[in-house]
């Protein structure tokens, strides 16, 4: 059993979270803000991919722990990004991340700002101070795994499907806009998202999510032929074969699978029309029957006090 299996939770814990103030949508609304915030300012810190994904899942781990309404996410989203430069051994100066930071928020370059910035000397001080929390909210635990170290190892046993490779990379990336990294294993969610990238690569042609992660193949009772080679899993249900993954595993690849294409689903299309053939791909009928948890990201934004910057 993973080390990280006592960071997972189920996922009604999201609706008894410390910021259940506020609607479940608008939480992962500003979980979701808070995240592309952290991966902008560990961007622009020139930080490696590694230190990017800890952080954001310290990001989710912290407000289980803490509420959004006691914590504002870009404090936090800072915190996480300096700690991960330490954990990571990609270290940057407290200042220089407070830099990047008022650089962001103010839209300033950071050539304009000056040596001696009183608001950069504010910006130092909550995140020394929301590190504070944050190293009690993980509980000094600052081994992370991430979902990409076991997409590369799938990506060897499907060398020539680059762009599925190239999917599976990215959504994978943005599953840490949603908290699906305190709800599943790394190797549930790597499967879930080369499920999702097979299935986006083969067009309109591809063959249904529940022939995909289904637990077992169909040709799984007939007999086969003998052969001094190991059998090779079919193409489309490579990832369910390479992980081994149990009848609950599979399960909850579908259940996984579902939240990301959920929050696909609710993103302005009109920001960004790239993401119209994901947001209309329909879940798997074999995922646990839920209430949806994410509403239309466009009517949040549009909403008086939304920032819709981070």
């Amino acid at each position: 059993m993973s080390k990280d299996n006592q960071w997972l939770f189920p996922i009604e814990a999201l609706y008894h979270s410390p910021s259940s103030a506020e609607p479940l949508h608008k939480a992962l609304y500003d979980l979701a803000r808070g995240v592309e915030f952290l991966f902008r300012l560990g961007t622009s810190l020139k930080l490696p991919s590694p230190a990017l994904f800890t952080a954001a899942t310290w990001f989710h781990r912290f407000y289980m722990r803490y509420s959004l309404q006691d914590f504002h996410r870009q404090d936090v989203a800072a915190a996480c990004v300096f700690l991960a430069t330490k954990t990571e051994e990609c270290g940057r100066k407290l200042r220089d991340v407070a830099r990047v930071y008022h650089s962001k928020l103010t839209s300033i370059d950071l050539i304009d700002i000056p040596p001696e910035c009183k608001e950069v000397d504010q910006y130092q001080t909550a995140i020394l101070v929301t590190e504070e929390y944050l190293l009690q909210a993980i509980c000094f635990d600052f081994t992370v795994e991430s979902p990409h170290a076991d997409l590369v190892d799938l990506f060897v046993a499907s060398p020539d499907d680059r762009a599925v490779q190239d999917y599976a990379w990215t959504f994978a990336h943005d599953s840490y806009r949603t908290p699906l990294c305190i709800l599943y294993p790394p190797r549930i969610i790597a499967a879930a998202c080369f499920v999702l990238a097979q299935y986006i690569s083969e067009g309109p042609n591809s063959l249904p999510f529940d022939a995909r992660i289904s637990f077992s193949a169909p040709s799984a009772s007939l007999p086969t032929p003998p052969s001094h080679k190991a059998a090779s899993p079919d193409a489309s249900r490579l990832a369910i074969e390479f992980f081994a993954l149990s009848e609950n595993d599979v399960q909850n690849v579908a259940d996984a699978l579902t939240l990301l294409l959920e929050f696909y689903s609710v993103q302005d299309l009109t920001m960004h029309p790239y993401l119209h053939d994901i947001a209309m791909v329909q879940p798997p009928k074999a995922s646990t029957p839920r209430d949806r948890m994410y509403k239309p990201f466009k009517q949040l934004a549009a909403k008086p006090g939304a920032c819709s910057a981070t």
